[in-house]
């Protein structure tokens, strides 16, 4: 019968002379094993329940008329009640669970080539996406042009190369909307006054560092070292690769003169490729990022936060003379972030390099993202407000997914 697996049942007396009986059930696409089935003894029968000796009995009758359809259905109902035999069966349709395969060999040659039909849509609904992709890019190109002034202006309010107008201050905050009049001008001569016992500061001090350090994500990377080098950023900015040239973008990180390194900006570029693998089509899901490419960094003297002196004590096996050896190692930085493992031409790298280049890539995909555009929202806390309720919501969403499996790890 198509469409159906067969089930041979197995029926074992425990009588003196035993008989062994096949019955097959049938379970539409299932593909199961044997079972055996132990009638009960004579003694479990003695202490049976005088309505299930009636089932008994109805079905041994039922029997002897010799209706072999009426026979499987009786022994279908009492193997139904065997916990074994329902944990047997459970175990197998488990193992089935989100794997389609079985169904898919099962299918007829012209199913599949059907089948096949529709892998080939798939393949170009895939071109056509990655398509897509190449154009919300031209479109962020575009876009990008038209924040920067107000990101420009931005950065020059943090590094206090402008003073905003009184106007431009001007912001309702949600506290302020039950206060009346009289305790509004209240509380603006307090601010006044605290103002004028403070020395008056320049722009917003710490206004990058504030933001790395609010954010989880860019926290983890921040070590003591870093902190006195990050409060002489002024300002990040994202460039966008020029019309017609492959995918990419590259990260700016603009410093005031300091006392650690002479560059005044950093830069870190990121090559994008929006096109199906054409050994696996199907697992192209947007742009991915190919590789990135950082810059060098010309330290003071003296002031390499990614290297750390260490002084050894070696003593010698023959004359027992100790002598103090001098080792430079690297060290934990947010500034080796300027210096991604190489990618090799073939592409291949060893476990952890390909972990510190996938972080590498969730970092400076978050910054473009999110922390440029939303910066003095992330100096505040309220952006990161933001991020935990979206992130309370998704879990949720995944809760009441029937086809969410915690098992199964999130994406990036």
């Amino acid at each position: 019968m198509p469409g159906v697996a067969w089930w041979p049942v197995l029926i074992l007396s425990t009588h003196k002379q035993s008989e062994v009986s096949v019955f097959w059930l049938t379970f539409p696409s299932l593909i199961l094993p044997p079972l055996l089935c132990v009638s009960p003894s004579s003694k479990d029968q003695a202490e049976m329940d005088p309505a299930d000796m009636e089932d008994v009995e109805e079905v041994e009758e039922e029997e002897t008329g010799g209706d072999e359809n009426s026979k499987a259905r009786q022994l279908t109902v009492q193997m139904m009640q065997n916990p074994q035999i329902l944990a047997a069966l459970q175990e197998r349709l488990d193992g089935l669970n989100g794997s389609p395969s079985g169904y898919m060999e099962s299918l007829p040659k012209v199913v599949k080539r059907r089948v096949n039909a529709l892998k080939n849509l798939q393949v170009k609904c895939a071109h056509i996406e990655a398509k897509f992709y190449e154009e919300v890019h031209e479109l962020e190109r575009k876009y990008a042009a038209l924040y920067q002034p107000l990101f420009d202006k931005r950065s020059d309010i943090v590094k206090a190369a402008y003073e905003p107008t009184d106007e431009e201050c001007e912001w309702k905050a949600d506290e302020e909307e039950e206060l009346t009049d009289e305790m509004k001008e209240k509380a603006k001569l307090e601010e006044e006054k605290k103002d004028e016992e403070k020395e008056d500061p320049k722009g917003i001090p710490e206004f990058w560092l504030t933001v790395f350090k609010n954010v989880d994500l860019l926290s983890d990377m921040l070590q003591e070292h870093d902190e006195p080098i990050l409060k002489h950023l002024q300002d990040i900015k994202v460039k966008f690769s020029d019309p017609g040239q492959p995918m990419s973008f590259t990260l700016e990180f603009h410093f005031e003169p300091n006392d650690f390194f002479t560059n005044t900006v950093l830069t870190k570029t990121y090559k994008m490729r929006s096109e199906p693998d054409e050994n696996d089509p199907f697992s192209f899901d947007g742009p991915e990022i190919m590789c990135c490419t950082g810059c060098t960094i010309d330290w003071t003297k003296g002031k390499n936060v990614t290297l750390k002196t260490i002084k050894k004590k070696q003593k010698h096996k023959g004359r027992g003379t100790v002598r103090t050896v001098t080792k430079t190692v690297p060290n934990d930085s947010f500034f080796n972030f300027f210096t991604p493992p190489e990618v090799p031409e073939n592409g291949e790298l060893d476990e952890d390099s390909e972990a510190v280049l996938a972080a590498d890539f969730e970092i400076g995909h978050f910054i473009r993202e999110r922390i440029v555009p939303r910066a003095v929202l992330y100096f505040t806390g309220e952006a990161i407000e933001d991020d935990d309720d979206d992130e309370g919501e998704e879990e949720a969403d995944e809760e009441n997914d029937p086809d969410y499996d915690p098992k199964v790890s999130r994406p990036s």
